[in-house]
């Protein structure tokens, strides 16, 4: 056997490696990314918290609501409810409402002494701007006072196409007519009638 044999249980060679450690630069893309994760991470944990306040504001607002709900009194909220739908009602039948009496005080003023009214009659358009239709009968004496009466409703302008027909003469001499003219809504209107202090 040999003599020089020797026998250590402690290595001549170093058990790890080593190796040389490359200083790279870090890259452009790995900054960003790196950015980009650390602001997905503050926004989500942003968002949570954020998440908790919405959620307490919102027992908060509700907590609030139902208190001041706790505090109407339900018979008085009844009670204006049916005082609001008689106002809309009164105010659409207002609304819809005719006067007729400007109207009448037209006539007056221009109607001629020798005629007289029989039969008066209305009636109204559909649509806001539609016309309305008046027809009247009437009597004069003699054909002269129903020219000279159409000449002064055409010269009034609240009274649109006047139009006289069926004249019929009668032995004593007094001519039966039928009167047709229109006139604009808003002459009728009861709103524009008290807005006009009529």
């Amino acid at each position: 056997m040999d003599q020089n044999f020797q026998t250590s249980f402690i290595p001549k060679k170093p058990m790890i490696q080593e190796r040389a450690v490359s200083s790279q630069p870090i890259g452009f893309l790995t900054i960003v990314s790196i950015f980009i994760l650390f602001s997905v991470c503050l926004g989500t944990i942003g968002l949570y918290f954020y998440k908790g306040i919405l959620t307490k504001n919102i027992v908060k607002m509700e907590t609030n609501l139902n208190l001041v709900k706790a505090s109407f009194e339900p018979s008085r909220i009844a009670e204006l409810q049916v005082l609001d739908k008689r106002l809309n009602a009164a105010t659409e039948i207002l609304s819809k409402h005719v006067a007729i009496t400007p109207l009448f005080k037209i006539l007056e003023d221009v109607t001629m002494k020798r005629m007289r009214y029989t039969k008066f009659g209305y009636e109204l358009g559909e649509g806001k701007n539609s016309r309305v239709l008046i027809t009247m009968s009437g009597v004069a004496i003699g054909y002269a006072p129903i020219a000279l009466q159409s000449d002064l409703f055409t010269k009034e302008k609240n009274l649109i196409d006047p139009v006289f027909s069926n004249l019929n003469l009668d032995e004593k001499g007094n001519v039966f007519f039928d009167l047709e003219f229109s006139v604009d809504p808003a002459l009728v209107d009861y709103k524009q009638m008290l807005l006009r202090g009529v």
